[in-house]
This record gives structure tokens, sequence and C-alpha cells, in this order.
């Protein structure tokens, strides 16, 4: 019976996961444009923040946008492009209800979605004891789903408990 219930969960995954890169792929972000002084401006800050591993469908464009925004604040960032999203979040205990369509780890926390940078700076800041921070789903306005008419979304970014419980850690409106 283990063996069945652990193949309907990967069923569900693997759904879930092919719905949010259909979406994903339905609504690109929009270029980022670099400018030589932001990036000289951003580079003193990149030795001192830890680098941001990013595993994402080949073929999403808001995930490299939120690798942008990640970016843009001065973090270095690593992409690995994976067709197989489902192992990654089970290795990183990202469970059903939690899953976006990217996942990171940033110096020993996992982050799930779209969670904008204040969120992962104040979680680098206090460095609770927990698994590190979910967005599920993909907010309108969030990093990397930003929308041509400037509408935000309200969402909540969820810390994730070494227990693999959700409490909420930061709201963004």
């Amino acid at each position: 019976m283990k063996v069945l219930s652990r193949n309907v969960l990967s069923a569900l995954a693997l759904a879930t996961g092919t719905l949010l890169v259909s979406a994903c792929n339905a609504t690109p972000a929009p270029p980022v444009a670099k400018t030589a002084d932001s990036t000289a401006d951003a580079a003193p800050a990149r030795a001192t923040l830890p680098l941001v591993k990013v595993y994402k469908d080949p073929n999403c464009g808001c995930c490299g946008g939120w690798a942008e925004h990640m970016r843009a604040a001065g973090f270095p960032v690593e992409i690995h492009d994976t067709s197989d999203m489902a192992s990654v979040k089970q290795r990183l205990g990202i469970g059903e209800g939690m899953m976006s369509c990217h996942t990171a780890e940033i110096d020993g926390y996992v982050v799930e979605g779209h969670v904008p940078v204040s969120a992962i700076r104040k979680l680098l800041a206090e460095r609770p004891r927990a698994r590190g921070l979910v967005l599920p789903g993909m907010p309108v306005g969030s990093p990397g789903m930003e929308s041509p008419d400037g509408y935000r979304q309200p969402f909540t970014v969820a810390l994730l408990a070494e227990d693999g419980s959700l409490s909420e850690f930061s709201r963004h409106e």
C-alpha cells in the first residue's frame, strides 16, 4: 500500500509541476535591463552574499525573471535547468500545497517560488531554525511574475519549519 501511495503522490507532484510550468511558460517575465553602473554597484555586495542555486524547468521564463531579481539585489545566482523538478522538490522537502515553478537553495535554506528578496534578506539576517521559505503558486506581481499594468496580488510568504509545518513569515501587498 505504501508503494501505491508514493506512486500517487509522485503522479500528483508531476501533474502539479506540469501545470505550473505551463502557466509559467504562458507569462514570460520581461527582460531586466542591465547597465554597466548597476553591474559595478552590485559587484561588492556579491562577495558577501551567499550563492543562490536555482532549480527550474529549462522552458520556464518567469523563473529567469526571479533569478534576475536576485542578481539585481547583488546575489550571485547559479541556474540548474532540469526537467525533473519533482525529485528536486522531494529532496528538499517541498510538499503538496507548497509548490511553485522553481526551487532555490540559499545558505542552507530552501526557497520555493517567487519569494521577494526582502523576505530572503530577513531570513538570512534572523537565521531561524527552519528549512526555509515557501510562496506557493505564482502570485501576480511577485518577482518574476510582474504584470505589464503594474497589478500586484497580495501574498504571504510562509516559513517552512523543520517539522514541515508552515507559519506566516512576511506579507506583501
